[in-house]
């Protein structure tokens, strides 16, 4: 096959009059067209400067948040023992399920009739607003004000690997671009020396949905998420190699360089030009990722606060790295932690003793997080969510129903999480569910819908932040979803 040819094939309109030549008819005409800058070209259009695809580029309009942090609970936290007080379905504890609840219904791991089951959590309202939160979330508490708690999510999906990639990818399959990549490509990154989008992944756990998760799809591979470590090397193979020093590295880049550059020239794939940038940001990260992502550089008081601890792993010190990143202008932080699939098949899954250790781990410096943003100037253009993929059943979980431990099945019809910052109000209460906790009564939030919300707040139409690939524009909410407006500031 003629590579040449291919090419041709493969060219849009802009790239082909941008190739004509100079002085051409069609070079000029472009030219004309391009002379305002990116402001001019079609409001759907990202223009990327391809020899900086990372550049800071201007949203559709004015945005709240210049930044997000996305702090996923990998595996579903059960809400209603968290969030969505049940009074009444705690006075039902341990009824048969009501048949117009199950059936017809597929769930993961229960079938027949399943026990109903309240919580054995303590609940109370907090901050201004009267959040209802349980005694499982001390820390959350004491930021309630911040927080608008969504307690109406609702997804298409109830298992974990297809959840979690509908959430971050708008699509349960694999090979769609995730949503830090779509911001890193509308947006750009505000440091040229450090990725425009970060992943930190806790007790060394992947997410179900796997690295599609921070993937860039059919977007250029520059966006893709980098994924750095709390621990050792902050980045794989970003050091020099054994025998090779910084200015030896320099001259392999320039060589490399001129060789990819000879290769786009030949063959103009624009994955060569984004190898180029990849390899120049890299080189520019061995000096600047080791100094942000050393947190003993912290205040005593700070690494105190969010139970941090230098040179080790966890999810402390990845929400106080969170903040470090964003501070120097990361556009787009992502943190995943493992261990929320509470069915209750051991004493770490059960929702008593279970989710107060695994809070205790983590609701504390998610709660830091948020104040350190507040304290520092920085929450109010930083959008912070905390949340799952899906949510967990009103009932017992069916393998472990005659078990001593309290477990829950995936659920996708309603779901808690929370935002905070950038441009969303605190202290409310958003979406109501049935007495039971079945469905969602009030002000349904599907995926699309907040996958839409986080890209207004970013500054962008989601029906206008597109790509296009194999002849159609793809977009991040797929073909629905609207902004909810009811939570904005």
């Amino acid at each position: 096959m003629n590579p040449h040819i291919e090419r041709l094939r493969s060219q849009t309109r802009r790239q082909f009059l941008a190739s004509a030549g100079q002085f051409s008819l069609g070079a000029i005409a472009l030219q004309s067209l391009m002379r305002g800058g990116a402001s001019s070209a079609r409001a759907s259009d990202i223009v990327t400067d391809p020899m900086n695809p990372l550049a800071v580029r201007q949203p559709h309009h004015h945005a709240r948040a210049k930044r997000v942090i996305y702090l996923h609970m990998s595996g579903g936290p059960p809400h209603l023992d968290i969030f969505d007080y049940k009074p009444e379905l705690v006075k039902r504890d341990g009824q048969d399920c009501p048949d117009e609840f199950t059936k017809g219904r597929r769930f993961a791991f229960t079938g027949g009739t399943p026990k109903l089951m309240g919580t054995p959590r303590q609940y109370a309202q907090y901050g201004q607003g009267g959040t209802w939160m349980s005694d499982a979330v001390p820390n959350f508490q004491r930021v309630a004000d911040d927080l608008c708690v969504i307690r109406s999510m609702n997804t298409d999906q109830f298992n974990h690997t297809p959840a979690e990639l509908l959430l971050y990818t708008g699509s349960p399959r694999q090979g769609r671009p995730s949503m830090g990549a779509w911001a890193t490509y509308g947006l750009g990154s505000e440091n040229s020396d450090l990725p425009g989008f970060v992943v930190l992944i806790s007790n060394g756990v992947q997410p179900s949905g796997g690295q599609g998760c921070w993937g860039t799809g059919f977007l250029p591979s520059v966006f893709q998420g980098v994924q750095c470590r709390s621990k050792g090397d902050p980045v794989l193979y970003v050091s020099d190699p054994p025998g090779m020093d910084r200015t030896m590295r320099r001259r392999t880049l320039d060589s490399l360089r001129r060789l990819n550059e000879f290769q786009e020239s030949e063959l103009g794939d624009p994955e060569t030009t984004t190898r180029i940038a990849q390899y120049e940001l890299a080189f520019r990260m061995q000096a600047s990722v080791p100094e942000v992502m050393d947190i003993s550089r912290e205040s005593a008081s700070t690494i105190e606060a969010y139970g941090a601890k230098p040179g080790e792993a966890s999810f402390a010190n990845n929400c106080l790295l969170a903040r470090r990143l964003v501070e120097q202008g990361v556009r787009y932080v992502q943190l995943f932690d493992w261990g929320w699939d509470f069915h209750g098949t051991g004493p770490g899954e059960d929702i008593r003793g279970g989710l107060t250790e695994k809070m205790a781990r983590t609701d504390k410096p998610v709660a830091a997080l948020i104040e350190d943003l507040r304290q520092r100037g920085l929450l109010d253009d930083t959008l912070v969510l905390w949340g799952g993929e899906f949510g967990r059943t009103p009932f017992r979980e069916g393998r472990t129903a005659a078990s001593t431990n309290l477990g829950r099945d995936h659920y996708p019809d309603c779901y808690s999480m929370f935002l905070a910052g950038g441009g969303i109000r605190g202290g409310m209460t958003y979406g109501e569910t049935d007495e039971l906790g079945f469905g969602v009564v009030q002000d349904k939030v599907h995926v699309h819908d907040l996958q839409a919300t986080i890209l207004h707040l970013l500054g962008f139409d989601h029906k206008r932040l597109t790509f296009r690939f194999q002849g159609r524009d793809y977009r991040l909410t797929d073909v629905h979803g609207d902004v909810v407006k009811g939570i904005l500031a």
